[in-house]
C-alpha cells in the first residue's frame, strides 16, 4: 500500500532523514516512535508532499508520492491530521468540515461523509455553529480527525494526536483511533506517548536522529528493554 524505499531528506546542510525504508499495508496501524527531534513529522511531511525529498522514493498503491502535487493526495485516498490540529479557527465547525471534502465534486456524498462525522462525533454536531478556534483542544483534534474523514480517505496520517491533551482526552483520541481503524481505514501514527501508540499498533518503527533504529511487531516492542528504557519510563 505505503512503501517509503531509502529515503532522506535535508534542511538546508541538515540532514533530518538518513536513508529510512518502512512499509504500511493495508488495514494496519503502523506507528512511528521516538524523541522530538527524531524525524517524525519530517517523514509525515514527506508523504504527503509538504517536504520535499532529497533522494528515494515514497510509492502508495503505486502512485509515485514525490511526483504528486501535495493538494492531489486526499484524491489518491490520503489523508493527513498534522500535528497541532490546525483547525481554521475564524471558521465554523461545519465550515472547518466542508473543507475536508473540498475534492469532491459529489455533493450529496460530502453532505453523507459529514453525517458521518458527527456520528462518529456528536460533540462536533452540537456544536456545527461555534467558531474552531472556540473549542477545547480534544474537540479541535476531533475536528481535526472529522476533517479528515471527509475525504473518505484510504489511509490517514496522523501527527502526535494526544499532543498537549489531558489524560482523559488521550485515552478518547486513542478510542478514536482504533474506531476508525475498525473502519476499514489504515493509518499512519507518529506519536510520542509511546506506550499508548504500541498498545494499538500493528507494527512500529523506532526513530532516532532521523534513522530506524529498532521496528518490529507492536507488542514485541512494548516488552523490549530497549524501548522500555528509552521510551517507555521504565
Amino acid at each position: 500500500m505505503l512503501e517509503v524505499k531509502d529515503l532522506y531528506v535535508n534542511y538546508g546542510a541538515v540532514e533530518a532523514i538518513k536513508g529510512i525504508s518502512f512499509q504500511v499495508k493495508p488495514g494496519e496501524i503502523v506507528t512511528l516512535i521516538g524523541a522530538n527531534g527524531a524525524g517524525k513529522t519530517t517523514t509525515l511531511h514527506t508523504i504527503s508532499g509538504l517536504v520535499k525529498a532529497k533522494s528515494g522514493s515514497i510509492t502508495y498503491n503505486g502512485v509515485d508520492l514525490l511526483k504528486t502535487d501535495p493538494s492531489k493526495m486526499i484524491t489518491l485516498g490520503i489523508a493527513h491530521v498534522p500535528e497541532g490540529r490546525h483547525v481554521f479557527p475564524e471558521m465554523s465547525v461545519e465550515d472547518n468540515l466542508q473543507m475536508g471534502a473540498y475534492a469532491s465534486k459529489n455533493k450529496a456524498e460530502a453532505a453523507e461523509a459529514m453525517q458521518d462525522v458527527y456520528k462518529k462525533f456528536p460533540r462536533l454536531k452540537e456544536r456545527r455553529r461555534q467558531l474552531a478556534g472556540t473549542l477545547s483542544g480534544g474537540e479541535q483534534q476531533m475536528l481535526a480527525v472529522g476533517r479528515a474523514l471527509m475525504g473518505k480517505p484510504s489511509i490517514i496520517l496522523m501527527d502526535e494526536p494526544s499532543m498537549g491533551l489531558s489524560p482523559l482526552l488521550v485515552k478518547e483520541v486513542f478510542a478514536i483511533i482504533q474506531e476508525i481503524h475498525a473502519a476499514g481505514i489504515t493509518v499512519l501514527l507518529n506519536e510520542q506517548n509511546a506506550k499508548m501508540a504500541l498498545s494499538i499498533a500493528d507494527r512500529a518503527y523506532v526513530l532516532e536522529t532521523g534513522t530506524i533504529s529498532i521496528s518490529g511487531d507492536a507488542q514485541e516492542l512494548l516488552k523490549d528493554e530497549r524501548v522500555k528504557k528509552a521510551y517507555l519510563g521504565q
